[in-house]
């Protein structure tokens, strides 16, 4: 059994256009990654935050790694605390899981550590009362591809779901310089909505599921519409029309926003075209007076996993 462990867990799309809190996507691109160490007693100790963001609270119960991590030794009762140092990869309030991916690493690297291993549906739920730390929800369409890999089905009971995704399929993230917090984006939603666009949200979702477990672009293409989410976010996100619109002359498949936002993604047949599709959408979002940063990834992104551990 190792006494420290060290995992790296990456960026996410959440919702992936059609699937609220339902639908996510593992990134490949800078994360999260935390080193955790048995210690005397029974607590989570924030020992240190660096990276990208270091304004974060060391406080267990109000850091999405820490609450995490508590709420694993309730459930694993190993005997001893956990001292924990958390780098920060992914800016938080960009719509990339930055929340997330904390409370990942940090429980893959404690999971690590502990005399008998957590099975997968324990995780993703322990890491779902992280998440819900920094988003006042316990959603778990960020740490499900998180944990998984790939393209993930986030139910709110029982396991995630694997999700095949065809071998061509690419995306591009594209992260403007600004913060959008998720319980702001979450206000967003405030009110009631029509029936028909139920309807048509599902309708949408149904052909993306069936165009990746069948290998079918042209399905995917059809279904890779946000009605239902996206207009009430999209004055959100200083010149989303036009980044979507940019994305979308590219020949992307489709494009939405990334999670809560403000990040922008599309997805695209091969590399190529995702680079295309990225590079359009950086240079729309520079129009609207934001720098961007962008990320191009398979949309079979990688799972969270330990990258080192020792007695």
């Amino acid at each position: 059994m190792s006494s420290w462990a060290t995992a790296h867990a990456p960026p996410s799309i959440g919702n992936v256009a059609v699937g609220f809190d339902v639908l996510g996507q593992a990134v490949d691109g800078p994360g999260d990654r935390v080193t955790v160490r048995r210690a005397e007693g029974g607590a989570v100790r924030i020992t240190a935050i660096r990276g990208v963001v270091t304004a974060l609270p060391l406080e267990a119960d109000q850091n999405t790694a820490g609450r995490a991590l508590k709420a694993l030794l309730a459930t694993a009762q190993p005997g001893f605390g956990l001292d924990v140092e958390i780098h920060k990869g992914i800016p938080l309030g960009s719509g990339m899981g930055g929340s997330a991916a904390s409370a990942v690493a940090a429980l893959v690297a404690a999971n690590a550590v502990l005399p008998k291993a957590l099975p997968l549906t324990v995780l993703y739920e322990l890491a779902k009362e992280g998440e819900a730390a920094a988003s006042g929800s316990r959603h778990g369409d960020n740490v499900a591809p998180m944990l998984l890999g790939g393209v993930t089905i986030a139910p709110e009971t029982g396991a995630p779901v694997s999700v095949p995704v065809p071998a061509s399929l690419w995306c591009a993230v594209v992260h403007p310089h600004f913060v959008l917090e998720t319980r702001r984006a979450r206000e967003a939603l405030r009110g009631s909505y029509a029936l028909h666009d139920f309807v048509r949200q599902s309708e949408h979702l149904a052909l993306v599921l069936t165009g990746l477990f069948t290998n079918d672009l042209d399905l995917i293409r059809r279904g890779l519409t946000d009605i239902l989410i996206e207009p009430r976010r999209a004055a959100l996100i200083p010149g989303f029309p036009g980044v979507k619109a940019a994305a979308l002359a590219t020949g992307a498949l489709g494009a939405s926003i990334s999670g809560a936002g403000p990040s922008v993604f599309a997805w695209a047949d091969g590399r190529a075209a995702a680079e295309r599709a990225g590079a359009a959408m950086a240079e729309a979002f520079r129009a609207a007076g934001q720098a961007a940063d962008v990320l191009v990834s398979p949309v079979a992104g990688p799972a969270a996993k330990v990258e080192a551990c020792g007695a």
